[in-house]
Parts: structure tokens; C-alpha cells; sequence
């Protein structure tokens, strides 16, 4: 359970929001806090990427990317 204060315009807005989208306003900030807090998530990632980079042999592996897509069977299906 969290308990915040906010100013009032804020709160005014949240409310305002909540109602045009039909929803709680429980549930407007849950839903805003969960993406940012994955939203921070995602910077820390980018920050340790850049912090450790891949080694030679997974860098190796994007190679394989270069095949591009396997061959469709999907015909086989109808067979």
C-alpha cells in the first residue's frame, strides 16, 4: 500500500483521466508508476550494457542473424 500527496491540479488531472478513460484512479497510477518504474529498469539495462559489452564469442553469435528467415513449410501443412 502507498499513500502520496500530490497538488491538487495534479490530483484534478488524475481524476479527469481516470473518468475519460473509464478506469480507477487507483488504477491510472498504478499503471503509471508500474511503467516507470519499468521504464527505469530499461535505463539501468542500457547502463550496464554500455558497462559490459558483449565478448567476442556472443558478439560472434549475431552472425547468424545475417540467414535470415529458415525456410517456409508452411505448405507442407496442406500435404
Amino acid at each position: 500500500m502507498l499513500s502520496f500527496r500530490v497538488p491538487d491540479d495534479e490530483a484534478d488531472e488524475v481524476q479527469r483521466w481516470a473518468q475519460e478513460l473509464g478506469i480507477d484512479r487507483s488504477e491510472l497510477l498504478r499503471d503509471a508508476l508500474h511503467k516507470h518504474l519499468v521504464s527505469l529498469r530499461g535505463a539501468r539495462d542500457a547502463e550496464k550494457w554500455n558497462a559490459q559489452p558483449l565478448t567476442e564469442g556472443e558478439r560472434s553469435l549475431g552472425a547468424s542473424a545475417d540467414w535470415g528467415p529458415a525456410e517456409d513449410w508452411t505448405d507442407w501443412a496442406s500435404a
